[in-house]
């Protein structure tokens, strides 16, 4: 008895290959062809046979249907892809327009509910992995990604590869992490979780990462049971971590390479949440009161 493939459509196996020649990452190529394949679900019929009007009314369709504007503007992006680089067809889209996301202040942890956070995690591995976190600001795929032979203990640095926009950059490694981390490797290769040159933080098969939907649901176990009550996720250790540099003293500067940031206006956004700087700051009402 013979197994069929299910057979790809000329139009999806176009789309396929124009994102594999401008090398998409394979989660923005998975994303695209969602995109694309709800969009054809919504008209009914292929989606080369749309109109403007057709890609007009799918975005109001969105819109009433309570879809987020962060959601609603990776949808244009798709659709702009398909639209402009698979069909050359640009014009269709003149009547989509993606709209303003509201900006909204990150939630940050203090030192001390960081510290019982990290306690309070159920294991070495998620304990050590928040640790990480939180000691270099990575973000958590890029956490997952480590490798042991990114640990240089000699220059004090994390090698991150590959990290967000397919760049590799350096990540801070104090003594009081890499302390953990041998603390972790010595444990782990013990129960010979840990292979040569193979994932810092293995999954259940060590042939395999830990993955970001892992840690999280670590992370929030933790945060139940240290008693925290905002709402906490892996990327609240990042922006704690720059938060916290920052009412320091440590220049922006320096805290954007950390991060990893293209925009130096996007490390600026943790000024507004630093709060020991906001108390350093003298009201002028308190002047008033003085005279």
């Amino acid at each position: 008895m013979t197994s069929s493939l299910p057979t790809v459509s000329p139009l999806r196996q176009r789309m396929i290959d124009d994102m594999r020649m401008r090398q998409l990452s394979p989660k923005t190529q998975a994303n695209y062809l969602r995109i694309v394949r709800e969009f054809s679900r919504y008209l009914g019929r292929s989606p080369d046979t749309a109109t403007v009007e057709d890609l007009r009314t799918y975005q109001l369709h969105l819109v009433d249907h309570g879809t987020s504007p962060i959601s609603l503007n990776a949808a244009i992006t798709g659709l702009k892809f398909f639209f402009e680089t698979t069909l050359h067809e640009p014009e269709l889209m003149a009547r989509m327009q993606p709209v303003r996301v509201p900006r909204t202040l990150p939630v940050v942890l203090s030192p001390d509910e960081v510290r019982r956070l990290i306690a309070a995690t159920g294991n070495l591995k998620h304990q050590t992995a928040l640790s990480v976190a939180y000691g270099t600001g990575l973000r958590v795929s890029e956490v997952v990604a480590l490798k042991v032979t990114d640990i240089d203990s000699q220059r004090m640095t994390l090698r991150v590869e590959q990290g967000k926009g397919r760049k590799d950059r350096y990540a801070m490694l104090s003594p009081v992490l890499l302390e953990r981390l041998r603390v972790w490797w010595r444990v782990a290769r013990a129960q010979g979780k840990m292979p040569d040159g193979g994932w810092l933080f293995p999954g259940l098969d060590p042939v395999d990462p830990l993955t970001p939907r892992q840690l999280n649901r670590a992370i929030r176990a933790a945060a139940e049971a240290a008693q925290i009550d905002k709402r906490v996720s892996m990327h609240t250790l990042r922006h704690s971590f720059a938060t916290h540099l920052l009412e320091q003293k440590v220049d922006i500067r320096v805290i954007q390479v950390l991060l990893g940031h293209k925009k130096l206006e996007t490390t600026a956004l943790y000024a507004q949440v630093a709060t020991d700087l906001l108390r350093e700051v003298t009201s002028p009402l308190e002047r008033l009161a003085a005279n």
